[in-house]
């Protein structure tokens, strides 16, 4: 067996080292020589070999099976939506969030409802008595529950090779390190190697596999970028462990649509999925108030209807503050500016205060003018009617652009029983919607004439 060699790369220019040092003698650069592996052990002729372990041919498209197998269901539908429909065979699915947030949970309850499949959960952070005690809290079936205390990856796939299980979970990926290296577990090169071994048994042995990973304190996942793209799946908890709902969304998937949503309520008993999220997200005030309006946002299929608050006040510091929660602070900074050339409302001299209730995270431009139209009550303390939602993008010129799925976000509102509704020309539906009144816009300014 050949003898496993490491050098040490500069992450900054590249350059390889022998050994490790302060400082890239190359670009001169501190602290950024990082361990990876430089020759491998090679029994076998691997390499020249696919997933599968056969040795590969070139093909033509017309000659690749198009079969598809049968997604696996995690009993949880809310997962399985965000999974794009289920688990499926040979695939990796990265999971990460804060601490306390519900990476376990989930994981756990999810091996549980397994019950004709085999399942594994390597743990590297608890012991098998605290995985045990969660289980039993949470009064899941404990007799499929097949738990293994591990941080060596060959060690865990020399136990998973003879166990064969079609589902694992390692929680979590910065405990587990591999012999090969001598960085200390959590590195980035250890990182990047465990995870290499672990995919590529996934692969292999066609096993879907979660890997729980932490995030840092700017809310990325830690470890190198690469991780992510050696993963089929990338899923991030949002929300804020003291309160009672999470989110869980797909930010990477190979399998499924890209940002879909799934909306849990944590509870004493594990996480319970919210089949209808739109109701928990709306404050239904006993009487109109200002600076709320109601939007209806899409998230990967699913349209959702979220409160947009606002709050204007007088600014009494030299520089007016702007503070968005769940929006993007600069794009609002942009579009007060187009309100007031376009729109004849100045707040130059106002603090405004813009977020999003629940906590959820709106990228999508469908939520400019629902924030222009929540600061232009709040400034003016005029409230808005409680049966009212709007969508639309609002261009530098003070148009008002279309939105992609229009028609059925308006259904989707009308399910909750909304009747009027603000939308841009381009996405007022050629048939009339039953019980809902439909205000097209051309301009900004036509919806602040409209609700004046």
């Amino acid at each position: 067996m050949a003898k496993v060699k490491t050098r040490y790369n500069c992450t900054q220019c590249g350059t390889q080292h022998p050994k490790w040092a302060g400082q890239c003698n190359d670009c001169g650069e501190w602290n950024t020589l990082e361990e990876v592996v430089a020759e491998a052990s090679k029994p076998t002729n691997s390499r020249f070999a696919g997933y599968s372990g056969e040795v590969t041919r070139i093909q033509t498209l017309k000659d690749v099976s198009l079969a598809e197998h049968p997604r696996i269901s995690t009993k949880m539908l809310e997962l399985d939506r965000v999974l794009g429909g289920g688990l499926v065979q040979g695939s990796v699915v990265l999971i990460g969030g804060d601490p306390g947030i519900g990476k376990s949970t989930i994981l756990i309850q999810a091996l549980a409802s397994f019950s004709k499949l085999k399942s594994l959960y390597v743990t590297g952070e608890e012991s098998l008595q605290q995985v045990s005690l969660r289980a039993k809290r949470l009064e899941l079936p404990l007799d499929n529950l097949r738990l293994l205390t591990e941080t060596s990856v060959e060690q865990i796939l020399a136990q998973v090779k003879l166990e064969k299980p079609e589902l694992m979970v390692i929680d979590s990926i910065q405990t587990i390190y591999t012999e090969h290296l001598q960085s200390a577990p959590g590195s980035v090169s250890q990182i990047r190697e465990a995870t290499a071994q672990l995919t590529r048994f996934a692969k292999q042995s066609n096993t879907a596999m979660f890997i729980v990973g932490h995030v840092t304190k700017e809310g990325t996942l830690a470890g190198p970028r690469v991780l992510e793209h050696m993963v089929d799946t990338v899923l991030y908890f949002e929300g804020n462990p003291g309160e009672r709902y999470r989110i869980l969304r797909a930010v990477k998937n190979r399998f499924g649509a890209v940002n879909e949503l799934g909306v849990f309520a944590m509870t004493d008993k594990g996480l319970k999925e919210v089949s209808n999220p739109s109701a928990i997200f709306l404050s239904r005030h006993e009487e109109p108030v200002s600076g709320s309006v109601i939007m209806v946002t899409r998230e990967g299929t699913r349209p959702l209807l979220v409160e947009v608050q606002a709050l204007v006040d007088e600014s009494h510091g030299a520089m007016p503050r702007r503070v968005a929660l769940g929006l993007e602070q600069n794009r609002m900074a942009m579009l007060l500016a187009v309100m007031h050339r376009h729109g004849g409302i100045s707040m130059f001299d106002q603090d405004v205060f813009v977020n999003v209730v629940g906590g959820v995270k709106i990228t999508e431009t469908a939520a400019d003018l629902p924030l222009l139209i929540s600061a232009f009550s709040s400034f003016r303390n005029k409230p808005l009617a409680q049966d009212m939602v709007m969508f639309g993008e609002v261009g530098l010129a003070g148009e008002i652009r279309p939105v992609p799925n229009g028609e059925e976000r308006l259904k989707e509102a009308v399910k909750h029983g909304f009747k009027r509704a603000i939308v841009p020309k381009l996405n007022q539906p050629q048939k009339k919607i039953k019980g809902l009144e439909i205000f097209a816009a051309q301009r900004l300014q036509d919806v602040v004439a409209y609700l004046c």
